[in-house]
């Protein structure tokens, strides 16, 4: 592992699953668990690890399970519940002799980020999600059904959930103009997928100004390697994630937080989401939130549209902690 910013790799195997792990900063140094979310990689950091190196701090940034080079859970979505996911980064944090460490999470990885800080919050020192803010269980009604009942069966997590019909869409469409429709997509609205298809493979979509070609071209060489089936099975695995976590019904998360998001943010646009995060509802379930930052005119790949706005908020806050 380089200490000058330089980025290597290795592979770590936890709860028999080998994850490919990016590392950059010295040894022993204070470590930031980044975990990147759909349908990206640890890639998505490249322009923080270099960053959190030069401020003193060890980045580890994983492939999710099931993605890129990280190998995929054998048994189906019912392996990647919050629980399962959850048990493989404290593992990983065992793996590097670490009691407690910073976590860091975009979109799906600020999901499990929150799971982490749920279920372990005496592994983490502190918090810093991305996109996502905590969504407390509901005793009600399952997440997938509740956003069916608001958004219907073309709403993306709804298209997403049938095993083999997403993946086939995105076959038809190609592994890049997929990510290029994700990537450009700005909508501060709910993100639809219909079953009917989603527009032509000849769909000319242009690249907005944060990611360049060649950034394009790596998610792309990687993702047609593991393909899309990992990413899926995390939204394939809510329900059952729902059903298995009744006990912390009702909990709060425990541990020092700082939340960021982009007001043209899908997440921040979905129904109810402004008045929870900015009228107390995240402060109520999370007492240790030190702040909320709403990026003005930010869409949702946050972290590599300001790029060095998150490196700057993201070592200003856990810098308290050391």
């Amino acid at each position: 592992m380089a200490s000058d910013g330089v980025i290597t790799h290795r592979s770590v195997e936890v709860n028999g699953v080998r994850l490919h792990v990016a590392e950059a900063g010295p040894a022993g140094a204070p470590v930031v668990l980044l975990l990147h979310g759909f349908p990206e990689l640890w890639y998505t950091w490249r322009h923080q690890m270099p960053a959190l190196a030069a401020a003193g701090y060890r980045a580890v940034a994983p492939d999710m399970p099931g993605y890129g080079d990280s190998e995929a859970p054998s048994a189906g979505p019912d392996q990647y519940t919050a629980l399962h996911i959850v048990g493989d980064f404290v593992a990983l944090i065992d793996s590097l002799g670490q009691e407690r460490v910073f976590v860091v999470g975009h979109d799906w990885g600020a999901i499990i980020a929150w799971s982490l800080c749920l279920f372990r919050p005496d592994r983490v020192k502190a918090l810093v999600p991305l996109s996502v803010p905590f969504i407390p269980r509901s005793p009600a009604v399952k997440p997938v059904d509740a956003v069916r009942a608001l958004y219907g069966d073309d709403f993306y997590i709804c298209s997403f959930q049938e095993p083999g019909a997403i993946e086939a869409e995105f076959k038809r469409l190609g592994t890049e103009l997929v990510l290029r429709k994700f990537f450009a997509d700005r909508t501060p609205g709910p993100l639809f997928i219909p079953k009917s298809g989603w527009g032509s493979p000849d769909d000319e979509v242009p690249l907005p100004s944060w990611i360049t070609e060649e950034d394009v071209k790596y998610y792309t060489t990687q993702l047609d390697k593991s393909g899309f089936t990992g990413g899926l099975n995390y939204y394939r695995a809510l329900n059952k994630t729902w059903e298995l976590t009744s006990p912390w019904t009702g909990a709060e998360i425990m541990v020092p937080t700082k939340f960021t998001v982009g007001d043209l943010d899908l997440t921040y646009n979905i129904a109810g989401a402004k008045l929870f995060i900015n009228k107390g509802g995240l402060k109520k379930f999370v007492p240790l939130l030190d702040d909320v930052v709403i990026m003005k005119d930010v869409g949702h790949f946050i972290n590599e549209e300001k790029p060095e706005e998150i490196s700057a908020l993201i070592i200003g806050f856990i810098k308290k902690f050391n």
